[in-house]
């Protein structure tokens, strides 16, 4: 028997049977989630704790895993020492512009009298103009300097790895003290209030199901029966059964549905 693989879930790919009016297809399909989310974290670093497991039921918000700060901390210092340096150079620069500035007005007092150069004046306002550069130069780099750190800190809002939406844990890729690599999966987490019935059709039947189209769905396992429509009819052939991706929607009010779950549809005839 065939089987196709749609994402964590396997399931075969057979006709199961016809009606007696030869009108009706029945197929084989599997619930998914038409919402599933592989969670990643943004930042590299060793995973601290991890508490979220394989067929946990989570709600938004709650904490799936957590990454060591250690290297956060120390960039965080490095940020601080920066930002110090930069205010003691500022202080300097500021300090030595002021005497400059005092320096200058005095000989030109001086030069009014006629008892320096002119030269000598025109040094001390050159020496007075590139310390109060200096000292901007330093005022930008404190300001540059505290916008890096405030970057740095701001990484740790990234170091606990939170559900975006309620849902289950399908897949588990990571145990406290791994390293935890950035846009690497760490989980899969599927969102069970958007589930769908997806199966494949050979590209025979094709020609008798179309968009919008009502079809009949059923869920063995929690008794569930339910009316549905064609949602998508993914147009591209799987090369190793030749048949085609079907979506449709369903509804159970009474029973709840997993993603995996055995399920069938029918397609009447248009």
């Amino acid at each position: 028997m065939k089987t196709i693989r749609l994402g964590y879930w396997v399931f075969p790919l057979v006709v199961l049977t016809t009606s007696a009016s030869s009108a009706d297809l029945t197929l084989s399909a599997s619930v998914v989630s038409d919402n599933e989310k592989s969670i990643t974290s943004r930042y590299m670093g060793y995973v601290k704790e991890v508490r979220a497991k394989e067929g946990d039921v989570v709600k938004r918000g709650d904490l799936l895993y957590s990454i060591d700060s250690k290297e956060i901390d120390t960039a965080l210092a490095q940020s601080d020492l920066a930002i110090a340096q930069a205010e003691l150079s500022y202080q300097m620069y500021q300090s030595q512009y002021t005497n400059a500035k005092l320096n200058v007005e005095r000989h030109q007092r001086l030069l009014a009298k006629d008892m320096v150069s002119k030269a000598e004046v025109e040094n001390l306002e050159l020496s007075a103009s590139n310390l109060k550069v200096m000292s901007e130069i330093a005022q930008k780099q404190i300001a540059q300097a505290k916008q890096k750190r405030q970057e740095v800190y701001n990484q740790y809002r990234y170091l606990d790895i939170k559900a975006p939406n309620d849902g289950v844990v399908i897949a588990k890729h990571i145990e406290a003290g791994e390293m935890a690599l950035a846009g690497v999966p760490a989980l899969v987490l599927s969102d069970i209030t958007h589930l769908k019935i997806v199966a494949e059709i050979a590209e025979s039947y094709l020609s008798t199901i179309q968009i919008g189209q009502n079809v009949r769905v059923e869920i063995p396992s929690i008794g569930c029966k339910s009316e549905g429509k064609i949602e998508a009819i993914v147009p591209s052939s799987n090369p190793m059964t030749h048949a085609f991706k079907l979506k449709t929607s369903f509804t159970c009010h009474e029973a709840r549905a997993y993603p995996g779950m055995y399920a069938t549809i029918t397609v009447g005839e248009r």
